[in-house]
């Protein structure tokens, strides 16, 4: 029985997955594949985080990159430094590499792939994005005689759990992330998640998959969900709309594709639109395929836990067929990202105004002037309130048009907070 020898780096939550299930399912995992998995060593720099029946494999994640008696290399640190060091001198010392590290494979993907393509071995990422969902492997593999037309992709357990709560039980943003804290669904930083950072990381990788390049990062629109209120969300759930932080990627022509992050109004018919909670679900359009809905637990620690599992199975196979290691994806001519600016979608859009004669003119004057129709208005009776809103839904219209109108009517007198635009989807 081959032996596959495996150095981690990391011992957190995925590590520390990882590890437990080697210790616990070697045996199984050796009767269903035929090959001996051995956890030979294990670099984590708080040692206190390792329990006692793993402390003989604890050494430095030097040891594990330079180590003659390590087949695989796992990063599981995540981050850019010194995951990107670590992955790079392991790629050189002709070791295979699994990681889950969507942050540095979005940033500096082109750099590990290319390295890893030169020395003749593999880099495997199933976990980086979707958790458990194979995603990655269906991209790179099962579709590959298809040309991918579009991705929509809810890809951030804590934005769509968010948003679920606050939908669920009528509340504010503000109190759904204490709730979704105090679960355990939110970083230290709850920013990469709700600003759309940590989607767009993980587009990145599926434009990667699906179009054959790889984007530079900082191109790609990005835009949270921090500005969605649950007026927001009761108003478009009226209009038979639900709001979704969506990754989108499209390819628009032959050498354009569009790539965006943003809270998007998918129709109740969607299959996305019933995606609840901290699952994630990616939608992939094909030619021969049609339309496919891959969805599960998109984090978490047995999720990505079988997904890393996944690619040391295929890596160990690939080992002993001597098999060509590094997969080579899609390669299409030169592409470049569409700008958001021409973009052409519809748009649900609250103002919220002070309650009195000619606001409606005001506002419609101002979006007519740049070719914007409105296809419908919810203006809600006046009340206590000195402001109440106004919610428009429009035909399809430009993102240029729409910012300088918005830009305009934000400026006016008888509004009263920065109007929310939401792009509408499907």
């Amino acid at each position: 029985m081959k032996v596959i020898n495996i150095g981690l780096i990391g011992f957190g939550t995925i590590g520390s997955g990882v590890a437990d299930y080697l210790f616990k399912n070697a045996s199984g995992l050796n009767k269903k594949t035929g090959f001996n998995f051995k956890l030979a060593r294990i670099a984590e720099k708080n040692s206190k985080k390792v329990p006692t029946k793993y402390k003989n494999l604890l050494t430095s994640a030097e040891n594990v990159i330079n180590s003659s008696d390590v087949d695989v290399v796992i990063e599981l640190i995540g981050g850019i430094n010194p995951a990107k060091d670590y992955i790079l001198r392991a790629l050189r010392n002709k070791k295979h590499v699994i990681t889950a590290n969507k942050a540095l494979l979005a940033e500096y993907g082109e750099l590990l792939f290319k390295t890893a393509e030169k020395e003749n071995v593999s880099l495997k990422f199933e976990a980086s994005v979707g958790g458990g969902i194979p995603i990655i492997s269906s991209l790179g593999d099962s579709l590959i005689a298809n040309e991918i037309e579009s991705i929509l992709g809810i890809v951030n357990g804590t934005s769509n759990y968010i948003l679920t709560i606050m939908e669920e039980e009528d509340i504010p943003m503000k109190k759904a992330l204490a709730i979704a804290r105090n679960k355990g669904y939110v970083e230290k930083n709850p920013l990469l998640d709700l600003e759309g950072i940590d989607s767009a990381h993980k587009l990145a990788i599926l434009i990667k998959l699906a179009f054959g390049f790889m984007p530079k990062f900082s191109r790609i629109y990005c835009e949270g969900i921090t500005h969605i209120s649950s007026l927001d969300i009761k108003y478009a759930l009226e209009s038979g709309y639900r709001i979704k932080l969506l990754a989108v990627a499209k390819k628009k022509s032959k050498d354009e594709i569009e790539a965006r992050v943003h809270p998007a109004l998918l129709p109740l018919t969607h299959m996305l639109s019933s995606v609840r909670g901290v699952f994630n679900a990616v939608y992939v359009k094909g030619n021969l395929v049609g339309e496919m809905v891959f969805y599960g637990r998109g984090a978490g620690r047995m999720p990505s836990t079988s997904a890393v599992i996944s690619d040391l199975v295929e890596l160990a196979r690939c080992l002993i067929n001597k098999d060509c290691l590094c997969r080579k994806y899609r390669i299409i001519s030169p592409q470049s990202l569409k700008s958001i600016k021409s973009l052409q979608c519809r748009y649900y859009i609250r103002f919220m105004a002070v309650d009195k004669p000619g606001v409606l003119a005001a506002i419609s004057g101002i979006l007519s002037a740049q070719n914007i129709s409105i296809a419908n208005v919810i203006q809600k009776e006046r009340g206590a309130a000195k402001s109440v809103p106004i919610v428009m839904m429009t035909h399809e219209a430009e993102e240029t048009g729409m910012q300088k109108a918005l830009g305009k009517i934000e400026r006016l007198k008888m509004i009263t907070d920065k109007p929310v635009c939401i792009r509408v989807e499907g």
